[in-house]
């Protein structure tokens, strides 16, 4: 038997399926220490029982395309697998394996692809057929769709033969970062006010020649400038400088706002200009308008809402939600060009469109919101131009090192006309959801992208290391932040992430603390911001809702998961002096996607996914450090991979279609004089006589 290992990639929700691709179906009578069913579209569901699980693919019905050299296959399993193992078998004689390691978890549909290239020749004929070995650990739950052999994408072979050259010009990058952002400067400025027609900077300087205010665009990156577009003289007095320049300013061929721009000290020296200072945001801007940060009555609240979902909607009165969480897909609604569809809008003197009815789809969930007075948090999410209606949309919007594996990408901040879609599509976005009259509805705050530490899959721009990445994502949330102060002073930007802290379980993925770490290195030389954490505290595993059983959690900053059982750990960590917003206020943190799951409808199920909850709102209800909580999900959902983690049942469940569960009466409970009487029930589940119990007294550190 011959064995090697072979590189893959893991891509998240697939590409396309390929002309010519080969379609490959599991033998359902043939596999071992497995639990198999099939379920709706054509999704195996696959239970491992033991220390060698594995299936039969059915045989091939036709000689295989020699080009159809990749084995892929779409996977949900929030757990990861150590490895997977494929089996060539001519006829039924074994011949050669291929082992792939560290199949990295996924809370989402993800692809899997392996290169198969060098079998795939003297195997592929008429009759011969694969198995497929998921691992060597029992007790695990993977689900696997779309199964296929394939040619390779002309994306796929483009990335790969630029691969290594993309790596070195990131690396040259990543290290004028570090020295950057390392650097103690003589020189700062040390404001930027932004107001109707002006930017006015002031600072200080440690010298009174050669020195000038230099401008950086977005799409620019100020380590590697070796040219600026703008440079004002600096003249000081007493080493102290004010500066003002017009706000908007024709470059590129378009109006520009420079509420967007970041602005750097420069010295010349011999007709070169060297930053001599960090660069520096917009700390403030004149707003449209006034009005007061109103804080939600109560920390409850709920995600993914949309006036649309069979849930009725009048659980927002039933559960007494304050706030909630609602998907904006901007390439849903956002066109290219004018048509009888679409409708206009101005930006800096540009016009731009938007669909109509997918617009007033959006204004009718926003305004069953703002009759409520629920605060509203919108995660923006870009579609990659494959999965784009408007093509030309979405390639303007997609990162051009977007990995056909993202199920979304990061927005293309790297050219002006990427730029500038995007600051229009916000600034629309602003300017409708944040009038005083809510006449279309209200937007409170903005969640940008889901779940970066998982960008690979939410928030794709290929393969970064994190500091890199953090730099993207930054100029996101800095353009997001800037353009949604223009119109509410108390706005805020969210960024977002999953239950991983300190530790993931795959190679693709970022640690949260690290990312957080470097988002406050980036306030702390480029002007600190407002920015808020949304965090997705799960159990450690989404499929257990007894989260008092996690064991990757520890009470300390470097725990590997935050999950329900250690939320202190979180509540401590916002409130360090470091990280308070300007070191003196508590930044926003709200648990914006989380819940617990009942792996089936059985009444035992059913009960530990209520005490579950229970467990997770007792532990909330002490912690003043977190300010909200959204559940996810309102309802159960076909397409999370088997997850019941709703409030209510699937709106097409045989007995009880989109039926009420308990942890829908636990959530409804909290917080109310019925807490008690709901509440206590679940105490022997959990294991406890007083909920005090539950709570982590020691300090953090």
């Amino acid at each position: 038997m011959e064995k090697c290992l072979l590189f893959f990639f893991i891509f998240p929700i697939c590409l396309f399926s390929q002309t010519g691709a080969t379609t490959l179906n599991v033998d359902t009578q043939k596999y071992n220490q497995i639990e198999l069913s099939v379920l709706e579209g054509a999704v195996y569901d696959v239970k491992t029982l033991g220390e060698d699980p594995y299936v039969f693919i059915k045989p091939l019905s036709h000689n295989l395309i020699k080009e159809n050299n990749q084995l892929s296959f779409e996977y949900f399993c929030p757990t990861g697998l150590d490895h997977i193992e494929v089996y060539f078998y001519p006829l039924g004689e074994q011949v050669k394996s291929v082992m792939v390691g560290d199949i990295g978890s996924t809370e989402g549909w993800v692809l899997f692809r392996m290169d198969l290239s060098e079998y795939v020749g003297e195997w592929g004929k008429a009759g011969d057929f694969l198995r497929l070995d998921f691992g060597t650990a029992p007790a695990l739950n993977i689900q696997i769709r779309n199964l296929e052999l394939r040619a390779m994408s002309a994306r796929e072979l483009d990335i790969q033969s630029n691969k290594e050259a993309k790596k070195q010009q990131e690396l040259n990058f990543e290290n004028n970062l570090r020295f950057y952002l390392d650097k103690e400067f003589p020189n700062s400025i040390s404001n930027v006010l932004v107001t109707n027609d002006k930017v006015k900077l002031v600072g200080e300087i440690s010298k009174t020649k050669n020195y000038y205010i230099a401008e950086i665009d977005v799409h620019e990156n100020g380590t590697e400038l070796e040219k600026f577009e703008f440079l004002e003289p600096i003249k000081s007095k007493n080493g102290h400088f004010d500066v003002e320049v017009n706000r908007y300013v024709k470059r590129n061929g378009y109006k520009q706002d420079r509420l967007l721009s970041k602005w750097m000290i420069v010295e010349k020296q011999d007709n070169q200009y060297k930053g001599v200072s960090h660069a520096r945001y917009t700390d403030s801007v004149v707003p449209k308008y006034r009005y007061p940060f109103v804080k939600p009555a109560t920390k409850k609240g709920l995600g993914g809402y949309s006036i649309n979902r069979a849930a009725p909607y009048t659980d927002l009165d039933s559960l007494g939600i304050t706030s909630v969480t609602v998907n904006i897909m901007i390439n849903r609604f956002f066109r290219s060009s004018p048509s009888p569809q679409n409708m206009s809008f101005e930006y800096m003197g540009e016009t731009y469109y938007v669909d109509k009815k997918e617009i007033d789809r959006q204004d009718k969930t926003f305004l069953s919101t703002a009759a409520r007075n629920i605060e509203v948090s919108a995660i923006l999410l870009v579609d990659k131009a494959s999965k784009s209606l408007d093509k030309k949309i979405g390639a303007i919007l997609e990162h051009p090192d977007c990995d056909p594996s993202g199920i979304y990408t990061m927005p293309n901040l790297t050219t002006p006309k990427g730029v500038r879609y995007y600051a229009a599509v916000l600034d629309f976005l602003a300017n409708r959801y944040m009038r005083p009259d809510k006449k279309y509805g209200r937007i409170h705050h903005w969640i940008i992208h889901n779940e970066v530490d998982a960008g690979w899959v939410w928030t794709n721009a290929g393969e970064k290391t994190a500091l890199v990445f953090m730099d993207i994502y930054h100029k996101s949330m800095r353009m997001s932040h800037n353009i949604a102060r223009k119109y509410n002073p108390n706005s805020k930007v969210f960024i977002t992430l999953t239950h991983y802290w300190n530790w993931t379980s795959n190679p693709h993925f970022y640690h949260s603390k690290e990312l957080l770490e470097q988002l406050l290195q980036y306030s702390k030389s480029e002007g600190d911001f407002e920015w808020a954490i949304a965090q997705h505290p799960y159990p450690e595993s989404l499929r257990e809702p007894k989260t008092w059983l996690d064991k990757k959690v520890s009470f300390d900053f470097n725990t590997k998961l935050i999950t329900f059982k250690n939320l202190e750990v979180l509540d401590a960590w916002v409130k360090q002096p470091e990280v308070l917003f300007k070191g003196q206020k508590k930044r926003l943190v709200y648990l914006s996607e989380n819940g617990t799951n009942s792996p089936t409808y059985s009444a035992q199920d059913l009960k530990e996914q209520a005490a579950g909850m229970a467990y997770a709102m007792k532990k909330l209800k002490f912690l003043d450090g977190i300010d909200g909580f959204q559940y996810h999900n309102w309802q159960d959902n076909r397409k999370e991979g088997g997850l019941r983690i709703g409030l209510r049942r699937f709106p097409d469940d045989k007995e009880d279609p989109s039926g009420i569960k308990p942890v829908w009466k636990v959530y409804q409970a909290f917080g109310t004089e019925k807490e008690a009487e709901v509440y206590d029930q679940y105490k022997e589940i959990i294991g406890i006589d007083h909920w005090d119990e539950i709570h982590h007294k020691v300090p953090i550190k």
